[in-house]
């Protein structure tokens, strides 16, 4: 089995979609529909990296990733953070760094992008 991606959104359609892609490039995928669930499913599972939405009800991407980066559980663990969002703000920079995002995709991306920018991420 490939690398373990956890995607990591409230729009369950478009998480089923990503998954279909990276599932037919070789990735393992864990989704985590459910914000409270995600914590939980990054220290068991141990991605080797996370794509996450920024716009959530209600917790947005950047507190979720703050709190993966600062969990006692698994900060020892780097985990790369690729947040996804149709609005980015050049202003979002420091606030991503701080949170432990390690990139950004605009939304709506292709399969190709997407794929890269893992790619990219992962170092291959």
């Amino acid at each position: 089995m490939g690398k373990k991606i956890m995607i990591v959104d409230d729009d369950k359609e478009f998480s089923a979609e990503l998954s279909e892609i990276l599932e037919s490039k070789g990735y393992e995928i864990i989704v985590a529909d459910n914000q409270s669930d995600v914590l939980g499913l990054a220290n068991h599972e141990k991605p080797n990296l996370i794509l996450m939405d920024i716009k959530m009800p209600d917790k947005s991407g950047f507190e979720l990733a703050a709190e993966i980066k600062y969990s006692y559980k698994i900060s020892h663990i780097h985990i790369p953070i690729i947040a996804m969002s149709a609005h980015f703000k050049e202003d979002d920079r420091p606030l991503m760094e701080m949170c432990g995002i390690t990139s950004r995709l605009k939304k709506p991306f292709t399969p190709v992008d997407v794929i890269t920018e893992i790619e990219n991420v992962l170092g291959k």
